[in-house]
């Protein structure tokens, strides 16, 4: 089975400064006598000099309290509600995501995009609906157990293989084995301050790369149940195929 991938391009945001200079004021020397000479006021005393600017080098997070912050971030988040922005190659999709764990997910893409991704509490569904079909997945075939477990300890759940972080990310990698097709690598990439999820970026078995990065999330709000249901028998072999494959 070969599944469209969603792709798009990269998305590049300037941001210009403008520069306001004032107007300089000019007068005329014979409109008005000249001025009466005034004694000199004293030179102003020299203010003393700044003192140097400290700057604190980066420290990189410790790769234990980094999984523990991540760990305490999937499993505190209970609903989510959010814009999502997914790349994969040259091509960019666009959508809306909604998470109630456990185990129910939706990724619902804007036109031209024609598939969305509902997951049940049970099943995966892969919708296209421009040619009317359905494939099912296992949930525990997907990369996203990180969204749809309830409880998530990464160091038990799947491999962790790399922490790195820099001023603006920390970027957990973990290896999946368990995913369709094979083994999956995923890097999980969080704020560093408030280590909320901004992206994720996944890397299938066949080497093909899809970023997924986070907007507007909402973490309070449950979302409507009726957003996760599958609209058609998923065991009946009616339209629909369910896929599994061992690994």
């Amino acid at each position: 089975m070969s599944m469209t991938s969603l792709k798009r391009a990269g998305v590049s945001i300037l941001v210009l400064a403008a520069l306001a200079l004032p107007a300089a004021a000019f007068a005329d020397p014979a409109a008005a006598p000249p001025p009466k000479p005034h004694p000199a006021a004293p030179a102003p005393a020299t203010p003393p000099a700044a003192a140097p600017a400290s700057t604190q080098p980066f420290t990189p997070i410790d790769p234990h309290v980094a999984i523990q912050k991540a760990d305490d971030y999937f499993n505190s988040t209970r609903t989510m509600i959010g814009d999502f922005v997914q790349i994969s190659g040259d091509r960019r999709s666009e959508g809306k995501v909604y998470v109630q764990k456990p185990g129910k997910l939706r990724f619902e893409y804007a036109e031209p995009a024609t598939l969305d991704i509902v997951a049940d509490g049970m099943t995966v569904a892969v919708v296209d609906r421009k040619m009317a079909t359905q494939d099912f997945y296992f949930i525990w075939q997907t990369p996203l157990k990180f969204l749809l477990k309830d409880r998530i300890d990464l160091l038990h759940d799947v491999a962790v293989q790399d922490v790195t972080s820099d001023p603006d990310n920390v970027t957990i990698t973990v290896v999946d084995n368990e995913t369709f097709g094979g083994t999956s690598r995923i890097k999980l990439m969080f704020d560093p301050a408030s280590f909320q999820l901004k992206q994720w970026e996944v890397t299938d078995p066949q080497g093909n790369e899809t970023l997924v990065s986070l907007f507007n999330v909402d973490r309070t709000t449950p979302p409507d149940p009726s957003v996760f249901q599958i609209r058609s028998n998923r065991l009946d072999g009616s339209s629909s195929r369910f896929l599994n494959q061992s690994n």
